[in-house]
């Protein structure tokens, strides 16, 4: 184990710190002796007692002194016992000297306890005193010690305690009501070999923007919530991130889609509000600000961009990898990650490392965020766990084949900045631990070695605090040297560090809890099937191709770990929005539609509530009795379609009718490699045809009034031959005079009348009546609704 230097290493100088340690027994002695003759308290008074009153260390400054400096140290105590403390007073106690990292965990788990050695008080000139402490009521102190009155020997980690000891009614004599324990990295001379240690800053976030765009040209994003303004504005956390990294000899962590969301603020951009509601955002003056300052904060630093939006690892290798597409979006994720980043802060950033969540790996892990060309991973010593015995902490970077480099960070250390630091005691013990586990380490071997510092991936204002001034003490510090996290992978690797990748079974299930179900994936493979069948008919497929991918990415995004109802709602309002998209372009329905003849034409009218316009799609109208009707003179036909945006087109089919009755239809569109699109549309044609028996019937009746009329016209013939032969010559004279009147007499209007009733019937077949069906236009199709895209 690497933690068997704690046990066996020693100081530069075991001589003289033994010496100095008999010294401290044998003048304890007395005091033990003094001890012995007070009265003995009873078990109960002594539980009510001891530890009664807390004791706060704020402040504790300089973090790592060095010879010639003042070490002061301030806080609070609080008496929480019922009864007032009288004559009391604050000491410093230092010692005993602490020689392994493990011993310096067991000293923070028992900062506050009476158990176990804290050395002998400094002198008593300097300690703080109080006449009396009211219960409930914090009162302050402050100890200030030349660093030469504390005994100190060689370089090392000392305990220093805070303790106060005092009187009570029901203890009449001083007795210790309360101690704090804290750690002292002391520097007493240059030490020659220094650790070089990088230190990670992410610059994180949870998902802030929606697939939702505006309909105009600059397509305006629609962000969650106001959110990210509150993390830039002042005082909020991505600004104090910003703040204290500035001044830091960092390695800055960067998701782009941090970047993208920020950059996309300094533009026109709204707020999602109740329903389908939105407000217009009014940040944009200080997301340029924000930006300025981090383009001027990166630009001699080194850069690493993650994948966009931060996809969680884990939760694929482990619930993704079965659904189809999955690993592709990760691959976009990474290729998308380097232009983002080049774009907006004008560096250029490596992309070839994959960070598991707290470093934590499996061998599904490694293959998942390799696949994506990442050949470096930052994983974590309490993962990859050292197992070969060595009496020291190796170096980060460790081959773990392939031709892929775990770089391992230090457990102690990335986790020193984790919970609750917004009391000014904890963030002091922090600070403090982080230290002296630093030191501790670079104590352990004069060997050289490279160690990485990752944190916790979103820390809070008053993490990253803690972390800036614990960052600044260790560059002030004389055991440690900056290192870049590209110089720490590829640092010569330890021979006798563990290079072999835990197994499936080791990862934590507390993180396993967390990650993404299955049935994410399978709802982000849906959501990008549609995406894939509705981008082929748009003139401008980008306009909805970069907005859905970029949200498919962030749909699985780290930050949703712990917020499991939030990303299933921001996965469905996706799918959501690309449902109400693709049914923008759609058939209008159709009622029954009568034809009457043999042949007509049915229109169906495709209608495209877009903003831009659509291509590549055919209509197809298919009759389902096609022994009744023929559409095309098949049972189907189908046409191309094209619709400006905003527009609707009416496509005409021309139909044949074989019988009478009802025959069903169905309008459906598809895409150009035969996929349906969109709902069909099914209607009724009734056909209502002229048959034959019908036409004899009607041809008849005409011979039969042709007939009559050769009857008439034979029949007044002959009455006015009679005529003419009764009549004299005046009679003949008279029909002579009415010749030209009517020159053939009653023959001409005998004709006249058999044509009139002949000219009765339409000369025309039946089957070429007018059709109820809409006739053919050649004018443009009116202008439709718009539409969000």
């Amino acid at each position: 184990m690497a933690e068997a230097a704690d046990f066996q290493g020693t100081s530069p100088s075991p001589a003289r710190r033994w010496l100095r340690r008999t010294g401290a027994l044998l003048a304890g002695v007395p005091l033990v002796a003094g001890l012995c003759q007070l009265p003995a308290a009873t078990p109960a008074q002594a539980a009510d007692a001891s530890g009664s009153v807390s004791v706060a260390i704020d402040t504790l400054s300089p973090s790592a002194p060095t010879d010639g400096d003042t070490l002061t140290v301030s806080g609070t105590v609080t008496n929480n016992g019922k009864q007032p403390v009288t004559a009391a007073h604050v000491g410093l106690q230092v010692g005993p000297e602490l020689n392994t990292r493990s011993s310096i965990d067991t000293v923070s788990n028992n900062k506050d306890s009476f158990q176990g050695a804290t050395g002998s008080e400094v002198d008593g000139k300097y300690e703080a005193k109080f006449a009396k402490l009211t219960p409930g009521v914090a009162q302050p102190f402050s100890l200030s010690v030349p660093v030469d009155e504390l005994d100190l020997g060689d370089t090392g980690v000392y305990q220093v305690a805070v303790a106060l000891s005092g009187k009570t009614a029901a203890q009449a004599w001083d007795q210790p009501l309360g101690i704090q324990r804290t750690f002292l990295p002391w520097q007493s001379d240059e030490v020659g070999t220094k650790t070089r240690t990088t230190f990670l800053w992410p610059l994180i976030s949870s998902v802030h923007m929606t697939a939702q765009t505006g309909s105009n040209a600059q397509q305006t994003p629609v962000f969650l919530n106001d959110d990210l303004a509150e993390e830039i504005s002042a005082g909020g956390r991505l600004d104090q991130m910003l703040s204290l990294g500035e001044n830091l000899d960092v390695t800055w962590v960067i998701d782009p889609d941090l970047l993208a969301s920020v950059d996309a603020m300094t533009r026109s951009y709204r707020i999602q509000g109740e329903g389908d509601t939105t407000t217009p955002g009014t940040h944009q003056a200080l997301a340029k600000q924000w930006l300025a300052r981090l383009q001027k904060a990166v630009e001699d630093k080194e850069v690493v961009a993650l994948p966009f939006a931060d996809p969680d690892l884990a939760s694929l290798a482990h619930n993704g990898t079965s659904v189809t597409g999955s690993l592709s979006h990760l691959d976009e994720a990474t290729d998308v990650a380097a232009t983002t980043v080049r774009t907006v802060l004008h560096v250029t950033p490596s992309t070839d490392f994959a960070w598991p969540v707290n470093g934590a790996v499996d061998p599904s892990i490694v293959k998942v965020a390799t696949s994506a060309g990442a050949d470096k991973l930052i994983a974590r010593s309490d993962s990859l766990q050292e197992t070969a015995g060595l009496s020291y902490t190796p170096s980060a970077a460790r081959p773990i084949g392939g031709g892929t480099t775990a770089v391992v960070a230090d457990a102690r250390l990335s986790t020193a900045f984790q919970g609750d630091l917004t009391v000014a005691s904890a963030t002091t013990l922090a600070v403090q631990r982080f230290l002296a586990q630093s030191l501790a380490l670079d104590l352990q071997t004069d060997k050289q070695r490279s160690i990485v510092v990752a944190p916790q991936r979103m820390p809070s204002g008053s993490q990253a605090a803690a972390m800036a001034e614990a960052i600044t003490a260790l560059q002030g510090g004389n055991w440690s040297q900056t290192q870049k996290l590209s110089a720490a992978a590829a640092a010569k690797p330890d021979p006798g560090a563990t290079t072999k990748v835990p197994a499936a079974a080791a990862y934590p299930a507390s993180l396993r809890r967390q990650e993404l179900p299955k049935w994410a994936f399978q709802q982000i493979a849906s959501t990008q099937n549609k995406l894939d069948n509705f981008k082929v008919i748009l003139f401008d497929q980008s306009r909805v191709v970069t907005p859905f991918g970029l949200a498919m990415n962030r749909g699985m995004s780290t930050s949703w770990r712990g917020n499991a109802t939030e990303a299933s709602s921001f996965r469905s309002d996706v799918e959501a929005y690309i449902d109400d998209l693709i049914s923008q372009v759609s058939l209008i329905d159709k009622s029954e539609t009568k034809l009457s003849g043999r042949s007509a034409t049915i229109p169906v009218t495709v209608q495209n509530n877009l903003v831009q316009g659509v291509e590549h799609l055919r209509l197809r109208l298919t009759s389902l009795s096609p022994n009744r009707l023929e559409i095309g003179g098949s049972s189907y036909d189908e046409q191309a379609v094209e619709v400006s945006g905003g527009h609707s087109q009416t496509v005409k089919f021309t139909t044949t009718a074989n019988a009478n009755g009802k025959a069903s239809v169905i309008a459906q569109l598809y895409t150009e490699d035969g996929q349906p699109y969109g709902e069909a549309v099914r209607f009724d044609v009734k056909v209502t045809e002229f048959t034959a028996t019908v036409m004899l019937v009607i041809g008849g009746g005409v011979l039969l009034l042709v007939l009559a009329g050769f009857r008439m016209y034979t029949q007044r013939k002959r009455a006015a031959a009679r005529e003419a032969e009764q009549s004299g010559p005046d009679d003949e004279a008279g029909e002579a005079a009415d010749g030209p009147e009517n020159p053939e007499g009653p023959e001409g209007r005998l004709k006249e009348e058999a044509a009139a009733a002949a000219g009765a019937e339409d000369p025309e077949q039946p089957s070429d009546l007018t059709a109820d069906t809409a006739a053919e236009s050649a004018d443009p199709s009116g202008t439709g609704e718009r539409v969000d895209r």
